[in-house]
């Protein structure tokens, strides 16, 4: 049996890696190139690479920033943020990523999907998810790095974008992200047991036992940011991934 895939998640914002909570005040990390160095020597087996600011002002995708993380990443690499075109696509792909992550413009315009699964596949298509509780505890889905709420639900635009064609679910807990108390697993259960495109849960991981709860929670990949680039809860910074043989300990294989 195979490891479920557990996938740091760089959050870049201007010119460096940063890590939020609940999206807000990045913390600074270090520089990328150097971090996707370490994470070579780890060998971690895959990585999400996100700009965060790239959206919400309305910026292109930092290519020559892809580039170079391409050209120093050895695993496989999705990125996300800014992405509103087949030509924006077409570039990033060109420069040697593997997935790419579609958010705030898949929202507002989900016909997007259908038209780049078709053209790209829909294994190379990731649709983010980023959600929020409102007052009354309804999860809502948040776009603009969870700056602009809409009325959408997760369960129903996850359910709409697989049958556009998306090929996985990015799905996000802003109330998680950053505290380190563990993923919102009844949110994982409720859009994973609606959809049968594979489902990455992010936001929350506070240990690596987390991960484990997140895969059995109805999630087919762990996504964590704080536990990979922190030593402790503290946040002192230390990047790190854990051992196979931790990983298998994990999910009991």
């Amino acid at each position: 049996m195979l490891v479920p895939r557990v996938i740091p998640c760089l959050l870049f914002k201007d010119s460096a890696l940063v890590k939020t909570i609940k999206f807000k005040n990045g913390n600074y990390i270090g520089d990328p190139i150097n971090t996707i160095r370490i994470f070579n020597n780890l060998e971690v087996d895959e990585l999400i690479f996100l700009d965060i600011t790239a959206t919400k002002k309305n910026k292109k995708p930092p290519f020559d920033v892809i580039s170079q993380v391409t050209s120093e990443c050895f695993m496989p690499l999705t990125y996300g943020g800014g992405v509103r075109s087949i030509e924006d696509m077409k570039k990033i792909f060109s420069l040697g990523v593997e997935k790419i992550v579609i958010g705030s413009y898949a929202v507002e315009n989900p016909s997007f999907i259908k038209e780049i699964s078709k053209l790209f596949g829909s294994q190379s298509i990731i649709v983010s998810i980023d959600v929020k509780k409102d007052y009354s505890g309804k999860s809502k889905i948040y776009i603009n790095n969870g700056t602009k709420p809409t009325e959408r639900t997760p369960v129903e635009f996850a359910i709409q974008v697989e049958q556009m064609g998306a090929g996985e679910i990015f799905l996000n807990s802003i109330d998680k992200d950053g505290m380190m108390e563990g993923y919102d697993t009844g949110l994982i259960k409720t859009v994973s047991g609606t959809i049968s495109i594979p489902l990455i849960a992010c936001g929350g991981a506070g240990t690596i036992e987390n991960l484990g709860t997140a895969v059995k929670a109805g999630a087919s990949a762990a996504a964590a940011g704080s536990i990979f680039v922190y030593q402790n809860k503290n946040r002192s910074v230390l990047i790190n991934f854990p051992s196979r043989d931790e990983l298998a300990n994990i999910f009991m294989i």
